[in-house]
């Protein structure tokens, strides 16, 4: 028999919430005086971020949610907001009995437009939901819709992904120089992901490639210090030429390299001299 709630005048209830980035950190925080550990997570009881406002409804409509609060913990900061760490983070929002640890999850979703000022923040959630307003159907391309090492795609990811160590930074031309892989066009269109330093966790899409380097399709804003491990992923064009050429993978291409497109209708009978 599930618990019903505020059934009492009296009782140890609090609030929970946990933050699961993409970069696999997990934060946990309560809105009690002590910190409370369940489901494998330590809740600290001096939160970042406090619930203002959660409005779930009976159809198939997204719930809606927003969090605020100063940026005064260590593990919420404006510099791991201004890197996208908390992007996409997915949220779950609940009530937590602080004696028994019996919880009830209320809201489950994911971080979406975070605002930042005077040293506080302002995240609008997004309900899981929301994914049922997705349209499933694919649409017809020439090129492929399948994630290169993804679903559809069937490669192996082990394959094309290489280790790499920082050996140089240009802020200003975006060029990362590396040693202990051969920098090759295939790069191109593919990502870098930081193992360790001051970007570990995040990634970055691969423009092009120059000498021993790769270029950044967006500039950083700090410099990782020589030595920085990084893990590459190569790029695809998406193109059945290359599916076929390059990877020999052309039975699961999913696009219609074939298929006329719009501008067909718009020809006309040109008249032979």
């Amino acid at each position: 028999m599930s618990r019903v709630w505020f059934s009492q005048s009296l009782e140890t209830v609090a609030t929970f919430w946990r933050v699961a980035r993409r970069d696999g950190v997990t934060l946990g925080f309560t809105t009690h005086d002590g910190d409370l550990w369940f489901d494998g997570v330590l809740h600290r009881a001096v939160p970042g971020m406090l619930p203002s406002a959660i409005r779930r409804s009976a159809d198939l409509e997204p719930d809606s949610a927003e969090v605020e609060g100063a940026l005064s913990h260590d593990s919420i900061s404006t510099a791991d907001l201004a890197a996208g760490r908390f992007d996409g983070a997915r949220v779950a929002i609940g009530l937590v009995d602080w004696r028994s640890l019996e919880r009830h999850v209320l809201y489950r979703g994911a971080i979406g437009q975070v605002v930042e000022e005077d040293g506080r923040f302002n995240a609008d959630l997004v309900s899981r939901k929301a994914e049922l307003q997705r349209d499933p159907v694919p649409r017809t391309s020439p090129t492929c819709r399948a994630a290169f090492c993804g679903p559809g795609c069937g490669l192996s990811a082990a394959r094309f992904t290489h280790d790499a160590r920082v050996v140089g930074c240009g802020l200003d031309t975006g060029i990362i120089a590396l040693e202990g892989i051969a920098v090759t066009q295939d790069l191109v269109a593919g990502a870098l992901r930081w193992l360790d330093g001051p970007l570990s966790g995040t990634g970055s899409e691969i423009a092009g490639v120059s000498g021993n380097g790769v270029v950044l399709s967006l500039p950083l804003d700090v410099v990782p210090p020589t030595g920085t491990r990084v893990r590459l992923r190569e790029g695809c064009d998406r193109t059945l030429a290359t599916c076929s050429s390059r990877f020999g993978n052309a039975v699961n291409f999913q696009g219609e390299p074939h298929l006329p497109g719009n501008d067909l209708i718009a020809r006309y009978p040109v008249a032979n001299p």
